[in-house]
């Protein structure tokens, strides 16, 4: 199939540095030649950065193509093999990603069993540190955390005020905190 008498003009004008004209066949052919890119795209591929690489590329090289052949049927070979480039493209990357995607999980997986794993030396050492306290302290920790009074409840029920149980929880807290960072030390010796 011959290309058109207007279509040969216009090129013999992109070839004489006339960008005008290069809009034009744009205008003229980027209907079919989109229309063929997407009947033939894979999944995930990007139709349309498709055919503007292939008009890129004619672009770049309208100056080998011979006036008075099918210019269609040259832009479709360049539309074809922009295509094959597009398909290599998501070749490698789902190549890389079924490799990537085990490591990276393999990864995460270990580094939260390494926190699960610390999470329970602590909660063990803190069940040890928690038998060390009498009396008293222990009554204000267990209406503060295991009935989850509030500062005020507590104050009212042992007769202090809500500023002197504050800092008698800070300092059990700072007690409780430093027993289990010594026996995390008496672990790495």
């Amino acid at each position: 199939m011959e290309t058109p008498p207007i279509l040969d003009e216009m090129i013999r004008r992109v070839v004489a540095g006339d960008l005008d004209a290069f809009a034009e066949i744009i205008r003229v052919c980027q209907r079919p030649v989109r229309a063929w890119i997407v009947s033939r795209c894979p999944p995930g591929g990007d139709a349309d950065d498709v055919a503007q690489q292939t008009f890129v590329a004619a672009f770049n090289r309208i100056d080998e193509y011979e006036i008075g052949t099918d210019f269609r049927a040259w832009l479709f070979t360049i539309a074809r093999y922009q295509l094959m480039a597009e398909c290599t493209r998501l070749r490698r990357m789902a190549d890389y990603h079924s490799r990537y995607v085990p490591h990276a999980l393999s990864q995460e997986l270990d580094r939260r069993a390494e926190g699960v794993a610390e999470e329970l030396a602590r909660l063990s050492h803190l069940r040890e540190c928690l038998q060390t306290v009498e009396g008293n302290a222990r009554d204000i920790l267990d209406l503060r955390y295991a009935k989850e009074l509030s500062l005020a409840e507590i104050a009212e029920r042992s007769n202090r005020s809500v500023g002197a149980i504050k800092k008698h929880l800070f300092v059990l807290r700072q007690k409780l905190h430093d027993c289990i960072e010594k026996k995390f030390a008496e672990e790495a010796v």
